[in-house]
């Protein structure tokens, strides 16, 4: 499995970025993506989820308004769309794929909604997003 993320740029205040990660290799639909954020100082932190089987979404409360996950499932491609980022957003964003089969799916997407996922199968490199005026 690889994951080629892309989008990450510096932006002022108010402005928008698009982060892209197109995953390859999946062998099911049994799998979760999330987009995670390491900001400085901080752990990294899981900000969105979205299943594999069925594209339902999880986005952290602190971030629900401003930022949207979606994917085009033919390309097994997801992005998070950022919009109104303020420079408490700045940070290393990385795409991670959790796979199996079974309760797997459902399993990682609790963790994702009650904040404790930490554990994945396969990372992205990181993009790097700055926000600053």
């Amino acid at each position: 499995v690889q994951l080629v993320e892309s989008g990450g740029g510096s932006v002022q205040p108010g402005g928008s970025l698009r982060l892209s990660c197109t995953v390859s290799g999946l062998s099911s639909d049994s799998y979760l993506i999330s987009w995670f954020r390491q900001t400085p100082g901080q752990e990294r932190k899981a900000v969105s989820c979205i299943k594999g089987s069925d594209g339902f979404t999880y986005t952290v409360g602190s971030v629900k308004d401003r930022f949207i996950m979606s994917r085009n499932k033919t390309e097994t491609t997801v992005y998070l769309q950022m919009n109104d980022l303020t420079p408490e957003d700045t940070g290393v964003y990385y795409c991670a794929v959790g796979t199996g089969a079974g309760p797997y799916e459902a399993h990682v997407f609790r963790l994702c909604a009650r904040g404790e996922l930490q554990e994945m199968d396969y990372w992205g490199k990181g993009t790097q997003v700055t926000v600053s005026p």
